[in-house]
């Protein structure tokens, strides 16, 4: 999840007078620019629910997102309380993120959200580079991790994101996907092809859109194995549970030395 930016308002004097902002204190015309943008065209995706027809058509209904089914995946979903917020499709080695936010009607977020994300990655001592990559402007990221010897290392990591009509979609993309970005066209595909359902209720921009299990779902507990799940006759290939971050260790993790 990301913080809500702080504003900046000029400095008033004792008689409630505004002062103009110093140079130092004055917006950088090139911020402005880039984050007060209305959302861009989206000719290949993310959907929003008017966009598509039959948006359940070889999709996984969540309620808030219409998650792209694919042959092995494994599906994941993140809770917050009592509410589902987020959903990780995991393929092979690599794994994609999924979470919805509500957003103002006119006015893009992502360039916003991209700078608090790289703001907080640099203070914790994680290294980032912003690339206009196939999703648009994306954020590639080494954020230090504890290894599971204690020692510390390092995650690569994909920011992508992309602004909606009332909506903002973000996806975090790791594992190989991430290490070799030249090897996540399947999970750029599936961030491409999901469907957002913003509904019509009143949402206070950056509140995440909350999902929910299809009916049919199978709830696997973390720790048990995909093969040891109780299967059923035409039971869908995707599985779901709790955790987010239970990917085994692989490439994309590496020891600082």
């Amino acid at each position: 999840m990301f913080g809500r930016r702080r504003k900046r308002n000029a400095d008033r004097g004792d008689a409630g007078a505004a002062v103009e902002p110093t140079a130092e204190e004055a917006p950088d015309e090139e911020e402005v620019r880039r984050v007060k943008l209305e959302p861009a065209p989206r000719p290949d995706g993310p959907w929003d629910l008017s966009e598509v027809s039959k948006p359940g058509e070889g999709r996984v209904d969540l309620g808030g997102l219409f998650v792209p089914g694919v042959s092995g995946m494994e599906l994941r979903v993140e809770v917050a309380g009592d509410a589902i917020v987020a959903a990780t499709v995991v393929v092979k080695d690599s794994a994609i993120q999924l979470q919805a936010f509500a957003a103002p009607k006119r006015e893009g977020i992502w360039g916003e959200v991209r700078e608090e994300i790289a703001g907080g990655i640099t203070q914790q001592g994680g290294v980032i580079n912003e690339i206009e990559g196939p999703l648009g402007w994306e954020l590639r990221a080494q954020v230090p991790v504890q290894l599971p010897d204690g020692k510390r290392g390092m995650q690569v990591v994909r920011f992508v994101g992309v602004d909606g009509p009332r909506w903002f979609l973000r996806g975090v993309i790791s594992g190989q996907g991430a290490v070799k970005p030249e090897a996540a066209g399947l999970l750029e595909q599936i961030f491409k092809d999901t469907v957002v359902v913003r509904g019509d209720d009143p949402m206070a921009p950056r509140d995440p859109i909350t999902l929910k299990l299809p009916e049919d779902a199978q709830m696997v507990p973390d720790g048990v194995k995909k093969e040891q799940a109780p299967a059923e006759e035409g039971a869908p290939v995707s599985r779901f549970a709790g955790g987010l971050d239970k990917l085994r260790r692989g490439p994309e993790i590496t020891e600082v030395r």
